[in-house]
């Protein structure tokens, strides 16, 4: 990263066209490169997506110099397929914190962000007194799970489902004991 100061924050309205405009340019990258997400445009992630996330107020992103530059939502609530992995790590609900749709923009790739952002998950979930992360990601997505498992997360199942309306997503499920 530069020496520009950086900041992760909670999300404003003001960030909504900013967030979704990230998940345009990477369900785009995915167009011409090849799938790497499973993404599909207009279906998820979207505008709405972050709309949901702001009314709950747990939409954070990471600004540089005043732009928006990555974002994920961060709680308690474990998808549905959840239930059926077979997790290694047990914990109470509210002491399972998990991080959703976390995107750097990609112009901005392979400059520490995503890993900032997981910094700053991990000690937020400390803070809130959890003892489990979990998060997510589609198998065909080797750069998120080289991330992951390079920052000591456990893939524990990969379950096939309907992910958010995109059908045929086959989930990795990953984990991680603070």
């Amino acid at each position: 990263m530069t020496t520009m100061q950086t900041i992760i924050r909670l999300a404003t309205e003001k960030d909504i066209d900013a967030i979704a405009a990230i998940y345009d340019a990477i369900i785009d990258q995915d167009t011409a490169n090849g799938p790497r997400t499973g993404w599909q445009k207009g279906i998820y992630p979207t505008a709405a997506t972050v709309r949901t996330a702001l009314a709950a107020g747990d939409m954070y992103v990471l600004e540089q110099a005043g732009t928006v530059l990555a974002a994920a939502r961060l709680n308690h609530e474990q998808v549905p397929v959840y239930a059926d992995c077979p997790w290694q790590f047990t914990a109470e609900p509210q002491q399972v914190f998990v991080i959703h749709t976390l995107v750097v923009d990609p112009a901005h790739c392979g400059r520490g962000i995503a890993a900032r952002f997981l910094a700053f998950y991990e000690q937020l979930a400390r803070d809130k007194g959890c003892t489990v992360l979990r998060l997510d990601t589609n198998a065909i997505n080797l750069p998120a799970r080289r991330l992951y498992t390079g920052h000591g997360y456990r893939e524990a199942a990969i379950l096939p489902c309907e992910f958010n309306g995109i059908p045929g997503v086959q989930l990795v499920c990953l984990e991680k004991q603070l």
